[in-house]
């Protein structure tokens, strides 16, 4: 029988906050040793604060969004030969330059680790580039939120949390401009793409590992079940 397949967006603010990182890593890489057993996963690492430290700093430079882009994407490969390193065998720290590549070298029993890609392409977009090129059965956004809201619960407590969304009011509560390093709950380019590939999504918080191995496995989830079809 043909294994799921899975493409993780990770941000760097989950895999790496300076909070313990070392042992969260450690556990992220016993669950994805665990999952691999029954999916075949891609997972796609984001810069997180250290991103946003070079992107700021070059704009305090004088560095077009270009160039600060280009910084960006430098870290995202940085996190994710770290992770790549904590997974071992599983894997390999010879990571992918373009979503193409990661999925013509995924295959079962294996996990490939890739970071960003070209400038303007949030983890978002590139886990669901990915996740079109290997015609994965869903997209698993590992954020620092536990769900989808209607606003952003840290500022407002009255925010409404939502379990499932149908893909086009996914869009409708988040379409957004943003710039290098700015983020949102899901990126509008990466919409864009699962409702034309008809990949669903689904959004949990990334330090919760018990939900983001059922979000992989496609069981029940306490965070948000996005349906793209």
């Amino acid at each position: 029988m043909n294994k799921e397949k899975v493409v993780v967006s990770i941000g760097g603010s989950i895999l790496i906050p300076d909070n313990n990182d070392s042992f969260y890593i450690k556990r992220l890489s016993n669950l994805v040793e665990e999952v691999v057993k029954e999916v075949e996963l891609v997972i796609v690492v984001g810069g997180g604060k250290i991103a946003r430290y070079y992107t700021i700093t070059a704009s305090e430079l004088g560095a077009d969004t270009y160039q600060q882009d280009m910084l960006g994407i430098g870290t995202t490969r940085l996190n994710a030969e770290l992770l790549a390193l904590a997974l071992g065998n599983l894997s390999s720290t010879d990571i992918p330059f373009t979503a193409e590549d990661a999925a013509s070298r995924s295959k079962p029993g294996k996990v490939i680790v890739m970071g960003g890609t070209n400038p303007g392409h949030t983890t978002d977009a590139v886990a669901t580039m990915v996740a079109k090129c290997m015609k994965a059965d869903r997209v698993v956004n590992a954020t620092s939120v536990d769900a989808v809201y209607s606003d952003d619960p840290k500022k407002n407590p009255d925010a409404k949390k939502f379990s499932n969304l149908t893909i086009t009011e996914l869009g409708n509560l988040i379409y957004k401009d943003h710039g290098a390093g700015k983020s949102s709950v899901f990126d509008p380019l990466g919409i864009k793409i699962a409702a034309e590939e008809k990949i669903d999504i689904l959004i949990v918080s990334g330090r919760d590992l018990d939900d983001l191995k059922n979000a992989i496995l496609g069981k029940k989830i306490k965070g948000t079940f996005i349906n793209s079809h």
